[in-house]
C-alpha cells in the first residue's frame, strides 16, 4: 500500500529544517524540476537562476513604467503651470470661465471642457456659465468630495456638451469652491470610454480646480 505524503507537510518540514540538505547535498545535483520558459528539465541551480532572471526582468519592466509616469507627471505639471500664468493674464473677469476651458482643452489633449456656476453677482448671471442649473446637479456637486472620473451615463452633466460635438464616453468632473461653499463644476468630456477612469488619480484634477476656483470666485456673490 502507497502511503501518500502531503506536499505542504514536506515544504512545512524543509522550511523549518534548511539543514536538511546540507546533510544529503547530494540530492541538490539529483534534483530535476520542469522549467516552464523552455519546456525542459533542468537542474535545481538553474532554476533558481530561471525564477531570479524572471524576477529581475519584472523588475526592469516596473522601473521602466515608473521612469515614463514620472515624466508624464513631469510633463503634465508644466502644462498645468503654464495653464495657471495664462490665467494670470486675464484681466477681464467675465472672460476667465472661456479661457479656463479652452486652455484644459489644449493642456490635457481632451474635445470638450465646460463649466457651469452659480451664487453669482448679479452683472455674471446672463453668461454662458450661468445656465440653468438644477437642484440635482447642486446636490450633486456638493457631495463631491473629491473629483469623480469615470463613464458619462447616467451623469447629470452630461447633457451640458452640445450635440453637435462628439459623443462623450466618460467624464471628469471637479467641484469649485469658495472657502465651504461649492459655486461651480468643471467638467470634461472624452468620446474614449478610458480616457476618465474610475480608478484613476485626481491629485492633478483637484489642483486644477483648486486654481481655477481661485481665479473664478471674484464672480461669486
Amino acid at each position: 500500500m502507497t502511503q501518500h505524503i502531503d506536499p505542504e507537510a514536506v515544504a512545512g518540514y524543509l522550511s523549518r529544517h534548511p539543514e536538511f540538505f546540507n546533510e544529503h547535498a547530494l540530492l541538490l545535483s539529483e534534483i530535476r524540476l520542469s522549467s516552464p520558459r523552455i519546456g525542459n528539465t533542468i537542474s535545481l541551480h538553474d532554476r533558481q537562476m530561471e525564477i531570479m532572471r524572471e524576477k529581475y526582468r519584472m523588475l526592469e519592466r516596473r522601473m521602466a513604467e515608473m521612469v515614463q509616469i514620472a515624466r508624464s507627471n513631469d510633463s503634465l505639471l508644466y502644462r498645468i503651470q503654464e495653464w495657471t500664468r495664462s490665467l494670470l493674464k486675464v484681466a477681464d473677469n467675465a472672460s476667465r470661465p472661456h479661457a479656463i476651458t479652452l486652455e484644459l482643452q489644449n493642456i490635457l489633449s481632451v474635445p470638450s471642457a465646460t463649466l457651469r456656476l452659480w451664487h453669482l453677482k448679479e452683472e455674471y448671471r446672463d453668461r454662458w456659465y450661468a445656465g440653468d442649473v438644477s437642484d440635482e446637479i447642486i446636490q450633486y456637486a456638493e457631495k463631491l468630495s473629491v473629483p469623480y472620473c469615470g463613464q458619462s451615463d447616467g451623469s447629470p452633466v452630461r447633457g451640458w456638451f452640445d450635440a453637435e460635438q462628439q459623443p462623450v464616453a466618460s467624464l471628469a468632473v471637479a467641484p469649485l469652491r469658495k472657502d465651504d461653499m461649492v459655486f461651480g463644476l468643471i467638467v470634461m468630456g472624452s468620446p474614449e470610454e478610458t480616457r476618465f477612469r474610475a480608478d484613476m488619480a485626481t491629485d492633478f484634477l483637484s489642483e486644477i480646480a483648486k486654481t481655477a476656483s481661485a481665479a473664478l470666485e471674484c464672480l461669486t456673490a
